[in-house]
Protein backbone atom coordinates (compact mmCIF):
# COMPACT_ATOMS: atom_id res chain seq x y z
CA UNK A 1 0.00 0.00 0.00
CA UNK A 2 1.32 3.75 -1.28
CA UNK A 3 2.17 5.36 1.56
CA UNK A 4 0.71 8.71 -0.58
CA UNK A 5 -2.07 6.96 -2.25
CA UNK A 6 -4.44 3.82 -1.57
CA UNK A 7 -4.57 1.31 -4.45
CA UNK A 8 -7.79 0.19 -3.96
CA UNK A 9 -9.12 4.00 -4.13
CA UNK A 10 -7.54 4.39 -7.60
CA UNK A 11 -8.69 0.59 -8.82
CA UNK A 12 -11.77 1.52 -8.26
CA UNK A 13 -11.38 4.92 -9.76
CA UNK A 14 -10.09 3.10 -13.06
CA UNK A 15 -12.88 0.79 -13.25
CA UNK A 16 -15.93 3.08 -12.69
CA UNK A 17 -14.39 5.59 -15.46
CA UNK A 18 -13.46 2.81 -17.98
CA UNK A 19 -17.46 1.28 -16.82
CA UNK A 20 -18.92 5.01 -17.75
CA UNK A 21 -18.11 5.05 -21.43
CA UNK A 22 -20.02 1.53 -21.30
CA UNK A 23 -23.50 4.20 -21.09
CA UNK A 24 -21.72 6.90 -23.39
CA UNK A 25 -20.78 5.06 -26.07
CA UNK A 26 -24.32 3.96 -26.92
CA UNK A 27 -25.32 7.56 -27.40
CA UNK A 28 -21.94 8.39 -29.64
CA UNK A 29 -23.10 5.38 -31.59
CA UNK A 30 -26.80 6.62 -31.71
CA UNK A 31 -25.77 9.70 -32.83
CA UNK A 32 -27.02 11.53 -29.53
CA UNK A 33 -30.14 9.44 -29.77
CA UNK A 34 -30.73 9.00 -26.16
CA UNK A 35 -33.63 6.60 -26.41
CA UNK A 36 -31.07 4.15 -27.05
CA UNK A 37 -30.21 4.04 -22.94
CA UNK A 38 -33.56 3.43 -21.76
CA UNK A 39 -36.04 0.87 -22.65
CA UNK A 40 -39.77 2.47 -23.25
CA UNK A 41 -38.73 2.60 -27.01
CA UNK A 42 -37.12 -0.38 -26.99
CA UNK A 43 -37.88 -3.95 -26.28
CA UNK A 44 -34.87 -6.69 -25.63
CA UNK A 45 -36.76 -9.53 -26.37
CA UNK A 46 -37.19 -8.67 -29.97
CA UNK A 47 -33.75 -9.68 -31.02
CA UNK A 48 -30.53 -10.65 -30.54
CA UNK A 49 -28.76 -7.02 -30.43
CA UNK A 50 -31.26 -5.02 -28.25
CA UNK A 51 -30.75 -8.12 -25.63
CA UNK A 52 -27.12 -7.46 -25.77
CA UNK A 53 -27.75 -3.47 -26.02
CA UNK A 54 -29.84 -3.89 -22.57
CA UNK A 55 -28.24 -6.37 -20.97
CA UNK A 56 -25.10 -3.97 -21.40
CA UNK A 57 -26.93 -1.37 -20.13
CA UNK A 58 -28.06 -3.44 -17.03
CA UNK A 59 -24.50 -3.76 -15.48
CA UNK A 60 -22.97 0.02 -16.45
CA UNK A 61 -26.14 2.47 -16.44
CA UNK A 62 -26.19 4.61 -13.50
CA UNK A 63 -24.29 2.11 -11.81
CA UNK A 64 -20.63 3.35 -13.08
CA UNK A 65 -21.71 6.96 -12.70
CA UNK A 66 -22.58 6.23 -9.56
CA UNK A 67 -19.21 4.87 -8.18
CA UNK A 68 -17.46 7.45 -10.06
CA UNK A 69 -19.56 9.83 -7.95
CA UNK A 70 -18.78 8.00 -4.67
CA UNK A 71 -15.13 7.84 -5.17
CA UNK A 72 -14.57 11.29 -6.34
CA UNK A 73 -16.50 11.99 -2.56
CA UNK A 74 -13.87 10.39 -1.54
CA UNK A 75 -11.27 12.14 -3.39
CA UNK A 76 -12.41 15.35 -1.90
CA UNK A 77 -11.95 13.78 2.74
CA UNK A 78 -8.85 13.21 1.35
CA UNK A 79 -7.88 16.63 -0.05
CA UNK A 80 -9.96 18.01 3.51
CA UNK A 81 -7.52 15.40 5.46
CA UNK A 82 -4.67 17.10 3.63
CA UNK A 83 -5.68 20.78 4.13
CA UNK A 84 -6.10 20.03 7.94
CA UNK A 85 -2.88 17.86 7.99
CA UNK A 86 -0.99 20.95 6.30
CA UNK A 87 -3.02 23.72 8.87
CA UNK A 88 -4.51 25.15 5.44
CA UNK A 89 -7.87 27.27 5.10
CA UNK A 90 -10.53 24.74 3.99
CA UNK A 91 -12.09 24.71 1.65
CA UNK A 92 -9.47 27.45 0.14
CA UNK A 93 -7.85 26.44 -2.88
CA UNK A 94 -10.67 23.34 -3.56
CA UNK A 95 -13.01 26.12 -3.74
CA UNK A 96 -10.63 27.54 -7.20
CA UNK A 97 -9.90 23.51 -8.31
CA UNK A 98 -13.73 22.76 -8.44
CA UNK A 99 -14.22 26.10 -10.64
CA UNK A 100 -11.14 24.83 -12.80
CA UNK A 101 -13.49 21.40 -12.93
CA UNK A 102 -16.29 23.59 -14.13
CA UNK A 103 -14.61 25.19 -16.96
CA UNK A 104 -13.08 21.88 -17.77
CA UNK A 105 -16.70 20.66 -17.97
CA UNK A 106 -17.68 23.78 -19.84
CA UNK A 107 -15.16 23.14 -22.36
CA UNK A 108 -15.81 19.53 -22.61
CA UNK A 109 -19.33 20.35 -22.92
CA UNK A 110 -18.81 22.75 -25.89
CA UNK A 111 -16.37 20.89 -27.39
CA UNK A 112 -16.99 17.09 -27.10
CA UNK A 113 -19.90 16.06 -25.40
CA UNK A 114 -22.83 17.74 -24.34
CA UNK A 115 -23.71 14.64 -21.47
CA UNK A 116 -20.70 16.09 -19.74
CA UNK A 117 -20.73 15.42 -15.75
CA UNK A 118 -17.42 17.37 -15.29
CA UNK A 119 -19.37 20.86 -14.20
CA UNK A 120 -22.11 19.09 -11.96
CA UNK A 121 -19.41 17.17 -10.07
CA UNK A 122 -17.65 20.69 -9.44
CA UNK A 123 -20.62 22.67 -8.58
CA UNK A 124 -21.89 19.65 -6.18
CA UNK A 125 -17.88 19.62 -4.67
CA UNK A 126 -18.51 23.45 -4.01
CA UNK A 127 -21.43 22.97 -1.70
CA UNK A 128 -19.78 19.61 -0.06
CA UNK A 129 -16.75 21.51 0.78
CA UNK A 130 -18.78 23.65 2.90
CA UNK A 131 -20.51 20.99 4.22
CA UNK A 132 -17.85 19.18 5.31
CA UNK A 133 -16.17 21.88 7.36
CA UNK A 134 -19.08 21.49 9.52
CA UNK A 135 -18.62 17.98 11.06
CA UNK A 136 -20.01 15.07 10.81
CA UNK A 137 -23.19 15.74 12.16
CA UNK A 138 -24.22 19.00 10.06
CA UNK A 139 -23.05 16.13 7.37
CA UNK A 140 -25.32 13.25 8.54
CA UNK A 141 -28.33 15.79 8.18
CA UNK A 142 -27.80 16.94 5.09
CA UNK A 143 -27.60 13.74 3.76
CA UNK A 144 -30.65 13.05 5.46
CA UNK A 145 -32.64 16.09 3.78
CA UNK A 146 -30.54 16.26 0.18
CA UNK A 147 -30.95 12.13 0.11
CA UNK A 148 -34.86 12.05 1.04
CA UNK A 149 -35.50 15.21 -1.57
CA UNK A 150 -33.69 13.33 -3.94
CA UNK A 151 -35.96 10.05 -2.93
CA UNK A 152 -39.14 11.28 -2.97
CA UNK A 153 -38.52 13.21 -6.53
CA UNK A 154 -37.66 9.68 -7.90
CA UNK A 155 -40.05 7.66 -6.30
CA UNK A 156 -42.53 10.15 -7.24
CA UNK A 157 -42.03 9.92 -10.61
CA UNK A 158 -42.11 5.87 -10.53
CA UNK A 159 -45.74 6.00 -8.51
CA UNK A 160 -46.90 8.33 -10.99
CA UNK A 161 -45.23 5.96 -14.20
CA UNK A 162 -46.76 3.06 -12.59
CA UNK A 163 -50.27 4.62 -12.51
CA UNK A 164 -50.51 5.89 -15.63
CA UNK A 165 -48.51 3.74 -17.62
CA UNK A 166 -46.09 4.04 -19.95
CA UNK A 167 -47.41 6.89 -21.26
CA UNK A 168 -46.33 9.06 -18.31
CA UNK A 169 -42.74 8.35 -19.05
CA UNK A 170 -41.09 12.30 -19.77
CA UNK A 171 -40.76 12.39 -23.28
CA UNK A 172 -37.17 12.96 -24.64
CA UNK A 173 -38.42 14.89 -27.39
CA UNK A 174 -37.60 14.51 -31.41
CA UNK A 175 -34.30 13.09 -31.94
CA UNK A 176 -33.82 12.87 -35.85
CA UNK A 177 -32.59 16.55 -36.25
CA UNK A 178 -30.20 15.65 -33.66
CA UNK A 179 -29.17 12.88 -35.34
CA UNK A 180 -29.20 14.13 -38.28
CA UNK A 181 -26.60 16.80 -36.76
CA UNK A 182 -24.11 14.12 -35.89
CA UNK A 183 -24.28 12.14 -39.09
CA UNK A 184 -23.67 15.20 -41.54
CA UNK A 185 -23.01 17.92 -39.49
CA UNK A 186 -19.72 19.28 -38.94
CA UNK A 187 -18.23 19.43 -35.88
CA UNK A 188 -18.44 23.74 -35.70
CA UNK A 189 -22.08 23.07 -36.33
CA UNK A 190 -22.16 20.50 -33.76
CA UNK A 191 -20.38 22.82 -31.55
CA UNK A 192 -22.55 26.05 -31.94
CA UNK A 193 -25.95 23.91 -31.20
CA UNK A 194 -24.28 22.88 -27.79
CA UNK A 195 -23.44 26.84 -27.34
CA UNK A 196 -26.97 28.01 -28.43
CA UNK A 197 -28.58 25.30 -26.63
CA UNK A 198 -26.60 25.12 -23.35
CA UNK A 199 -29.88 25.88 -20.92
CA UNK A 200 -31.21 23.16 -22.21
CA UNK A 201 -28.64 20.47 -22.58
CA UNK A 202 -27.89 21.14 -18.97
CA UNK A 203 -31.03 20.19 -17.35
CA UNK A 204 -29.45 17.00 -16.07
CA UNK A 205 -27.08 18.89 -14.52
CA UNK A 206 -29.28 21.05 -11.88
CA UNK A 207 -31.19 17.24 -11.92
CA UNK A 208 -28.49 15.53 -10.32
CA UNK A 209 -27.11 17.99 -8.35
CA UNK A 210 -29.11 16.42 -4.98
CA UNK A 211 -27.90 12.66 -5.89
CA UNK A 212 -24.22 14.07 -6.36
CA UNK A 213 -24.15 15.87 -2.89
CA UNK A 214 -25.30 12.83 -1.07
CA UNK A 215 -23.12 10.21 -3.39
CA UNK A 216 -20.05 12.90 -2.04
CA UNK A 217 -21.05 12.37 0.90
CA UNK A 218 -21.73 9.20 1.11
CA UNK A 219 -17.66 9.04 0.12
CA UNK A 220 -16.91 11.19 2.67
CA UNK A 221 -18.85 8.77 5.33
CA UNK A 222 -17.47 5.56 3.88
CA UNK A 223 -14.12 6.71 4.26
CA UNK A 224 -14.24 8.50 7.95
CA UNK A 225 -16.15 5.42 8.76
CA UNK A 226 -12.64 2.68 7.59
CA UNK A 227 -14.76 1.41 5.07
CA UNK A 228 -11.58 1.28 3.02
CA UNK A 229 -9.25 0.19 5.57
CA UNK A 230 -7.52 -2.86 4.64
CA UNK A 231 -8.12 -4.71 8.39
CA UNK A 232 -10.75 -7.04 9.39
CA UNK A 233 -12.66 -4.11 10.37
CA UNK A 234 -12.34 -2.82 7.03
CA UNK A 235 -13.14 -5.80 5.44
CA UNK A 236 -16.21 -6.64 7.63
CA UNK A 237 -17.77 -3.11 6.60
CA UNK A 238 -17.14 -3.80 3.10
CA UNK A 239 -19.20 -7.43 3.53
CA UNK A 240 -22.20 -5.31 4.13
CA UNK A 241 -21.85 -3.12 1.46
CA UNK A 242 -21.74 -6.49 -0.45
CA UNK A 243 -25.01 -7.40 0.87
CA UNK A 244 -26.63 -3.90 0.28
CA UNK A 245 -25.38 -3.56 -3.16
CA UNK A 246 -26.39 -7.05 -4.10
CA UNK A 247 -29.48 -8.32 -2.01
CA UNK A 248 -31.10 -4.98 -2.86
CA UNK A 249 -29.54 -3.13 -4.66
CA UNK A 250 -29.36 -5.92 -7.60
CA UNK A 251 -32.99 -6.97 -7.49
CA UNK A 252 -34.28 -3.21 -7.56
CA UNK A 253 -32.17 -2.79 -11.17
CA UNK A 254 -33.14 -6.37 -12.55
CA UNK A 255 -36.78 -3.77 -13.07
CA UNK A 256 -34.80 -2.56 -16.14
CA UNK A 257 -36.15 -5.74 -17.95
CA UNK A 258 -39.77 -4.85 -17.21
CA UNK A 259 -41.14 -3.32 -20.32
CA UNK A 260 -42.70 0.00 -20.94
CA UNK A 261 -39.84 2.23 -19.20
CA UNK A 262 -41.81 3.21 -16.10
CA UNK A 263 -38.43 2.15 -13.86
CA UNK A 264 -36.03 3.92 -16.49
CA UNK A 265 -35.30 7.07 -14.27
CA UNK A 266 -35.76 5.73 -10.62
CA UNK A 267 -33.09 3.04 -11.67
CA UNK A 268 -30.30 5.18 -13.47
CA UNK A 269 -30.76 8.04 -10.34
CA UNK A 270 -32.22 5.85 -7.51
CA UNK A 271 -31.42 2.45 -7.71
CA UNK A 272 -28.34 2.12 -9.80
CA UNK A 273 -26.18 4.07 -6.81
CA UNK A 274 -27.06 0.88 -4.47
CA UNK A 275 -25.61 -1.82 -7.08
CA UNK A 276 -22.73 0.58 -7.13
CA UNK A 277 -22.40 0.05 -3.46
CA UNK A 278 -22.14 -3.81 -4.27
CA UNK A 279 -19.60 -3.76 -7.29
CA UNK A 280 -17.57 -1.39 -4.81
CA UNK A 281 -17.67 -4.02 -1.87
CA UNK A 282 -17.00 -7.34 -5.09
CA UNK A 283 -14.00 -5.01 -6.50
CA UNK A 284 -12.28 -4.92 -3.09
CA UNK A 285 -13.00 -8.39 -2.39
CA UNK A 286 -11.17 -9.63 -5.70
CA UNK A 287 -8.91 -7.33 -4.66
CA UNK A 288 -7.81 -8.64 -1.37
CA UNK A 289 -7.42 -12.13 -2.40
CA UNK A 290 -5.89 -11.41 -5.96
CA UNK A 291 -3.75 -8.24 -5.17
CA UNK A 292 -0.75 -9.13 -7.52
CA UNK A 293 -3.05 -9.60 -10.68
CA UNK A 294 -1.67 -7.43 -13.53
CA UNK A 295 -5.24 -6.01 -14.48
CA UNK A 296 -5.00 -4.37 -11.14
CA UNK A 297 -1.88 -2.43 -11.69
CA UNK A 298 -3.34 -1.10 -15.46
CA UNK A 299 -6.57 -0.36 -13.64
CA UNK A 300 -4.91 1.91 -11.07
CA UNK A 301 -2.73 3.90 -13.63
CA UNK A 302 -6.31 4.98 -15.23
CA UNK A 303 -7.45 5.72 -11.81
CA UNK A 304 -4.62 7.85 -11.60
CA UNK A 305 -5.08 9.54 -14.80
CA UNK A 306 -9.25 9.50 -14.59
CA UNK A 307 -9.87 13.07 -15.88
CA UNK A 308 -7.56 12.72 -18.83
CA UNK A 309 -8.99 9.36 -19.70
CA UNK A 310 -12.83 10.37 -19.38
CA UNK A 311 -12.16 13.29 -21.68
CA UNK A 312 -10.28 10.91 -23.91
CA UNK A 313 -12.63 8.49 -24.37
CA UNK A 314 -15.32 10.74 -25.38
CA UNK A 315 -13.08 12.27 -27.78
CA UNK A 316 -12.15 8.65 -28.90
CA UNK A 317 -15.83 8.09 -29.29
CA UNK A 318 -16.83 11.28 -31.54
CA UNK A 319 -14.13 10.57 -33.68
CA UNK A 320 -14.91 7.41 -34.38
CA UNK A 321 -18.50 7.32 -34.46
CA UNK A 322 -19.79 11.47 -35.54
CA UNK A 323 -20.06 12.39 -39.42
CA UNK A 324 -16.77 14.58 -39.45
CA UNK A 325 -15.01 11.27 -38.50
CA UNK A 326 -14.96 7.80 -39.60
CA UNK A 327 -19.07 8.15 -39.35
CA UNK A 328 -19.91 4.80 -37.78
CA UNK A 329 -22.88 5.60 -35.84
CA UNK A 330 -26.12 4.25 -36.93
CA UNK A 331 -23.96 1.89 -38.47
CA UNK A 332 -22.75 -0.84 -36.42
CA UNK A 333 -24.32 -3.18 -34.27
CA UNK A 334 -24.32 -4.07 -30.60
CA UNK A 335 -22.20 -6.69 -30.41
CA UNK A 336 -19.61 -4.28 -32.44
CA UNK A 337 -20.31 -1.33 -30.10
CA UNK A 338 -19.19 -4.16 -27.30
CA UNK A 339 -16.15 -4.49 -28.94
CA UNK A 340 -15.00 -0.88 -29.95
CA UNK A 341 -16.33 -0.02 -25.80
CA UNK A 342 -13.61 -3.21 -25.39
CA UNK A 343 -10.98 -1.27 -27.70
CA UNK A 344 -11.47 1.91 -26.49
CA UNK A 345 -10.69 0.50 -22.79
CA UNK A 346 -7.49 -1.53 -23.77
CA UNK A 347 -6.36 1.36 -25.72
CA UNK A 348 -6.42 3.25 -22.69
CA UNK A 349 -5.71 1.21 -20.28
CA UNK A 350 -1.92 0.92 -22.51
CA UNK A 351 -2.10 4.77 -22.41
CA UNK A 352 -2.08 5.47 -19.17
CA UNK A 353 0.41 2.86 -18.26
CA UNK A 354 3.26 4.57 -21.10
CA UNK A 355 2.09 7.87 -19.98
CA UNK A 356 2.72 7.41 -16.31
CA UNK A 357 6.11 5.48 -17.23
CA UNK A 358 7.58 9.39 -18.19
CA UNK A 359 5.09 11.70 -15.66
CA UNK A 360 3.77 11.33 -12.58
CA UNK A 361 0.19 12.64 -13.77
CA UNK A 362 -2.11 12.47 -16.86
CA UNK A 363 -1.91 15.31 -19.00
CA UNK A 364 -5.34 17.32 -17.57
CA UNK A 365 -4.21 16.27 -13.95
CA UNK A 366 -0.81 17.81 -14.98
CA UNK A 367 -2.75 21.10 -16.25
CA UNK A 368 -5.06 21.84 -13.54
CA UNK A 369 -2.48 21.52 -10.84
CA UNK A 370 -0.53 24.06 -12.43
CA UNK A 371 -3.03 26.21 -12.86
CA UNK A 372 -4.28 25.64 -9.29
CA UNK A 373 0.27 26.31 -8.01
CA UNK A 374 -0.34 29.85 -10.38
CA UNK A 375 -3.61 30.56 -8.32
CA UNK A 376 -1.19 29.87 -4.98
CA UNK A 377 1.36 32.03 -5.86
Amino acid sequence: MSAKRIRLLDILRGFAVLGTLGTNIWIFAHLGDLSYIFTFDHYWWTSFQDFIRILVLFFVNGKMLGLLTIMFGVGLELKYRQSLKNNTAWPGLYIWTSIILITEGFIHFILVMEYDILMSYGIAAIIVAWIVKRGDRVISKAMKMIGGFHATIMLSLLIIGVYFGSSANISLGEMSGIVSLYKDGSWFEQIQYRFMNFILLRIEVLFVIPMNIFLFLLGVRLMRAGFFAPDDQGKKKREKLFKLGFYIGLPLNLLYFVPGGVFDFPIRYLFAPILSLGYLALISKVFERTAQFWLWNKLEKVGRMSLSCYVMQNLICSILFYGWGFGLGNKVDSVTIVLIWFLITSFQIGFASLWLQKFKLGPMETTRKNIVSFIRQ
